[in-house]
């Protein structure tokens, strides 16, 4: 639970580094900050409603959501105002790329740890994993479908679109799978009771 909260956190921590870079976003972000501006809401609970929403197309899929899934709606969106109101807004180009490299690298540790912590998948995770299940495709083919499409919605929306998206897209696989192994909390299985010790003889 402490792995699940504080990746959580972090993520949406590396997601404010990344708006406040302002050298693009990855594709669900484009997304949440079009909308936020087209709805007036703050990026953090626009980031929550989109994945509340998210959440009910699980319904017809039947997915079940973990305490994790759940988290994951309420504490990224919470943890990213809440570093958007006192992150500050660089102004030389190498701040900006610095924090838009250091977003990336803290998102894939993020992603590791609150993944590792096999509490359940995010929303959005959940909602690939479905649909690879229910249509038959596979998951590259599906996960590229959604996070075009997102991405095309959002940059017509007004989401930013620009390095820090195209730097996201390579290195974002990678970064993760190298932090997964690493932070994956290991399975607990069910031991089989042992037999007690059979009773001496009698002498």
């Amino acid at each position: 639970m402490v792995q699940l909260y504080a990746g959580l956190a972090l993520y949406g921590f590396s997601m404010a580094l990344m708006v406040k870079a302002g050298l693009g976003l990855d594709p669900w972000d484009v997304f949440h900050q079009g909308l936020a501006e087209h709805t007036g809401w703050r990026f953090g609970i626009t980031t929550i409603v989109v994945g509340a929403a998210v959440l009910l197309l699980w319904l017809p899929m039947r997915q079940r959501p973990g305490v994790g899934t759940v988290s994951n709606v309420f504490v990224i969106g919470i943890a990213v105002d809440a570093a958007l109101s006192w992150l500050p807004s660089p102004d030389p180009l190498a701040w900006r790329v610095t924090f838009m490299l250091s977003a990336v690298v803290l998102n894939a540790v993020a992603g590791g740890a609150y993944i590792g912590a096999r509490l359940g998948p995010g929303p959005r995770d959940g909602l690939m994993t479905g649909l690879v299940r229910r249509t038959g495709r596979s998951v590259r083919l599906v996960r590229t479908t959604i996070e075009v499409t997102v991405l095309a919605v959002g940059f017509v929306l007004g989401g930013s679109i620009g390095l820090g998206t195209v730097v996201y897209a390579l290195a974002i696989g990678p970064l993760v799978q190298v932090f997964l192994p690493l932070l994956a909390v290991p399975e607990h299985r069910p031991t089989r009771p042992t037999a007690p010790p059979a009773p001496l003889p009698a002498t």
